[in-house]
């Protein structure tokens, strides 16, 4: 398990050397059988397998290959509809692709039309193998470290690697916790595991938990439910000795009531649970909080304050209450600065008096915020938290911010910023690779589904100017005891987001376009596969410049509630060369697990000759049936805010870091620190990025 975890963090596995000499055979097997799944070993790495014994060596061998084949899909077996696709279906006449999809619904699945596979010609592509390198324990667990010491939400593979660690290495893992944990969330969910495998006191936690929100999210871990607090948990019964760990560490806490205002409802629910009147002279402040929440007697909140400050427009006043909680002046300063008419330099001032006290992750937001504050773009896009990747938009009808304010509140923030960071160590001389500025700054990655490399919605990924065809691919299991049918479907859009054409279930082939579907399975009882080819130069040449992809389940089961589902996608110069499924040419990987009916996994620009990472999800469908012609309005919705992403790139990040604490050089064999897309930190090292860089 442990060299699954570090080749899907850095490409890497470590391996313990022998004395012994492996036969040059050993070590040409694995290279050949790995190749083949596109990836090699680094030099220094074959240099320690070959020390192996050949048990030893077997052992890892079949670990290797087994996570490799995980990680891109090659553990699947895919027999699409049509075995000779692409050629096949785009030389089909309608009739016939209309006739054997009747009979095989007719059927309930259970009729295929037959057609003998034909040999395939080798493939012609050239791929670029993948190198694993040579790793080491030290390096591995500080995969944990950082993120435990995450500044943002983490996904859920990332929580289920956290809990590995903390399971296979017990009390071991003492040494590799910080003081401080940044992230609430991570606070809850890094005290259940500890206290459940017995490796901390119960007195040991008190240092971690500073308000009543941080408890209730311990209370609602330890229940299994949502720790973003986005959605209610039903609470188990507590043990006698939880409950009174829940009500000191209420107790230690300030303002508890004011707190627990905001989630009233789930307070009132544990409370009974928890049950405080028992232990009332023990706990009296808990107690007292509990007993006005339940009186429903009114409290003054700070939140309510500034609210009301605001709807009367009082920005001076609004002001005043929000200097004692300065990452919330943050957050409201937009608004400030709209309602004020005469006292914009006053908010400003007040402004950079606490903003060092207002976090990284933050400021970087307000700042990149501001830089684009007067971009007039059609709609607002929000991601509210919570474990289901969705967007909301909504009409942009804010008015701009004189520019120069903007500005200010940019210099602002970047000073700031630059002061917290000079606070690290030095970074030497510093190589920053300009195609950062396609990467997004990781903020929340609580929604993000677990994915070859792990990239950050608004991202932008290069595809190689040698990419005729995008192969896209989905692999399913069946519900159980259920009949599903999943679907991929792909809609092309001009550049202002006008439908031009698709392909689905409903539309096989597009001779214009010269893409085509392989085919639609509506049952999976032994796993099922489908695939789209889109060729590239011709929705270019058409006039098409997006391409939507989407995975959609018309047998209406969420997709979390698959055994198995996964989307990915392949780039093939000679599309009827190969297998339809090549281990080799597949360029990223992404399990299905959203709580929806649909996901939009990417969306390919084919005029920047980019693919956008969107990993999200539509929460509602039409009531007549789930598929691309009901879909068009929240497709484009999700497709306009993804192409107008106003985020911090990773070029921004780093360049801050570079002037705080390095020097800028162009040479990138002559730098102390690399940030590349391949070298040093790259995009796809979140773990370090969330903990050492935000």
């Amino acid at each position: 398990m442990n060299n699954h975890i570090y080749l899907r963090m850095r490409s890497k596995v470590f391996v313990e050397g022998g004395t012994h000499e492996l036969p040059n055979i050993y070590i040409a097997t694995l290279l050949k059988n790995i190749e083949n799944l596109g990836y090699t070993l680094a030099k220094d790495l074959l240099c320690v397998i070959k020390t192996l014994t050949p048990t030893d060596f077997e052992q890892f061998y079949f670990e290797l290959v087994e996570a490799l084949k995980s990680a891109i899909g090659a553990n699947a077996i895919y027999k699409p509809m049509y075995p000779n696709f692409p050629k096949q279906v785009m030389g089909m006449d309608e009739y016939e692709l209309y006739s054997n999809a009747i009979m095989h619904y007719l059927s309930f699945g259970t009729l295929l039309p037959e057609y003998e596979k034909d040999e395939r010609f080798p493939l012609l592509d050239l791929t670029k193998l993948k190198v694993i390198a040579l790793g080491n324990e030290h390096e591995f667990m500080h995969i944990f470290t950082h993120l435990v010491n995450a500044k943002t939400s983490i996904s859920e593979i990332d929580k289920k690697t956290l809990e590995w660690f903390i399971a296979y290495y017990g009390r071991d893992i003492v040494d590799y916790l910080p003081d401080k944990i940044t992230l609430k969330e991570n606070i809850a969910l890094v005290s259940k595991l500890l206290l459940e495998h017995e490796i901390f006191s119960q007195k040991q936690l008190f240092k971690y938990f500073n308000t009543s929100t941080d408890v209730l999210r311990l209370a609602v871990c330890l229940s299994d439910g949502d720790i973003s607090l986005a959605t209610n948990t039903r609470f188990r019964s507590f043990k006698r000795a939880e409950r009174r760990l829940l009500l000191a560490l209420l107790e230690q806490c300030n303002h508890i009531e004011e707190d627990m205002i905001t989630y009233k409802g789930q307070w009132i629910r544990l409370g009974e649970r928890i049950h405080p009147g028992e232990y009332y002279k023990k706990y009296p402040n808990t107690y007292k909080s509990f007993q006005i929440l339940r009186d429903n007697k009114k409290i003054e909140t700070f939140n309510s304050k500034v609210e009301k400050a605001l709807l009367y427009n009082n920005s001076e006043h609004a002001v005043h209450l929000l200097k004692r909680k300065p990452g919330e002046f943050a957050r409201r300063l937009d608004h400030l600065l709209r309602i004020s008419h005469t006292d914009c330099h006053m908010i400003l001032s007040k402004f950079k008096n606490v903003a060092n006290q207002v976090s990284s992750t933050v400021l970087l937001q307000v700042m990149a915020h501001f830089k684009n504050r007067n971009t007039h773009s059609d709609i607002r896009v929000f991601f509210p938290k919570g474990n289901v990747g969705k967007a909301y938009s909504i009409p942009n009808e804010l008015p701009d911010i004189d520019q120069t304010t903007c500005q200010e509140v940019v210099k602002i923030c970047e000073g700031v910023l630059i002061n917290k960071y000079m606070e690290k160590d030095t970074l030497g001389h510093v190589y920053i690779d300009k195609r950062l500025k396609n990467y997004i700054v990781p903020f929340s990655q609580r929604s993000a589904n677990k994915s070859l490399k792990t990239i950050v919605r608004g991202s932008k990924i290069h595809l190689h100017e040698a990419a005729k065809t995008i192969r896209s691919f989905i692999y399913w299991k069946e519900a159980k005891d259920s009949t599903t049918d999943i679907d991929l479907s792909a809609v092309m859009y001009d550049s202002k987001w006008h439908y031009i054409e698709h392909i689905s279930y409903t539309h096989l082939k597009s001779d214009t376009y010269k893409a085509c579907h392989s085919g639609d399975i509506v049952s999976a009882p032994h796993g099922a596969s489908e695939f789209i080819d889109l060729d590239i130069e011709s929705v270019r040449q058409y006039g098409g410049r997006y391409i939507v992809l989407s995975v959609n389940s018309f047998s209406q089961h969420k997709l979390s509630e698959l055994p198995e589902c996964f989307m990915g996608w392949m780039t093939r110069e000679c599309p009827n060369s190969g297998e339809i499924y090549e281990p080799k040419t597949v360029q990223n990987k992404i399990d299905i697990t959203s709580q929806t009916l649909i996901s939009i996994p990417i969306i390919i620009d084919v005029i920047d000759n980019k693919i956008i990472w969107t990993d999200l999800s539509l929460t509602h469908h039409p009531f007549w049936c789930n598929n691309i012609e009901g879909n068009q309005k929240g497709m484009i919705l999700i497709g306009k805010a993804m192409t107008n992403f106003a985020k911090p790139s990773l070029y921004d990040l780093f360049m801050l870091h570079a002037m705080a604490r390095g020097k800028l050089c162009y040479n990138i064999d002559e730098a102390d620190t690399i940030f590349s897309i391949d070298r040093g930190v790259t995009p796809f090292d979140n773990d370090i990025i969330i903990s050492e860089y935000l």
